[in-house]
C-alpha cells in the first residue's frame, strides 16, 4: 500500500508517516521505485501511534508502547505504570490549565472595557 492510501486510512499527513518512519518508529519496504510500501501490520502501528497520540502520548512514549505491544512477552504491569505516568503529567497540566482559566477570568472581570486607555488585562499582564 503506497502512503497516500495509508495517510487516507489512518488520518495522519503523508509528512507525519514519513517522519515516523524516519525515527524509525515504523519501518516500511521500499518497492523497486524507491517508494516506501506499507502493508496492514504497519498501517495497524500508525493507528496505533495516532491513536496514542491524540491521548498525549510524547513520541518516546509511543516507542515504548509499540514495543510492548508487539513483545508477547510483556508485562502488563510495564504498560500500566507508562500510562499512570501520564496520567499524573495530564493531570498537572490539567490543574495549570484550570489556574491559567482563573487568572485569565479575574484579570477579564476587573477590564471595564470601552474606549479609555486603562485597562485591568495589561496591568495584571506587567504585575
Amino acid at each position: 500500500m503506497k502512503i497516500g492510501e495509508v495517510a487516507k486510512k489512518t488520518g495522519l499527513s503523508v509528512k507525519s508517516i514519513r517522519y515516523y518512519h524516519d525515527i524509525g518508529l515504523i519501518c516500511a519496504a521500499r518497492g523497486e521505485n524507491g517508494y516506501r510500501e506499507y502493508d496492514k501490520p504497519q498501517v495497524d502501528s500508525l493507528n496505533f501511534i495516532s491513536h496514542s497520540r491524540d491521548l498525549g502520548f510524547s513520541l518516546d512514549d509511543c516507542r515504548s508502547l509499540l514495543d510492548l505491544k508487539l513483545n508477547q512477552e510483556r508485562d502488563a504491569e510495564d504498560v500500566k505504570r507508562l500510562a499512570k505516568t501520564h496520567l499524573e503529567m495530564v493531570s498537572e497540566r490539567i490543574t495549570k490549565l484550570q489556574a491559567l482559566e482563573s487568572q485569565l477570568k479575574h484579570l477579564i472581570k476587573d477590564c471595564r472595557g470601552g474606549h479609555q486607555p486603562d485597562c485591568a488585562i495589561l496591568s495584571g499582564l506587567s504585575e
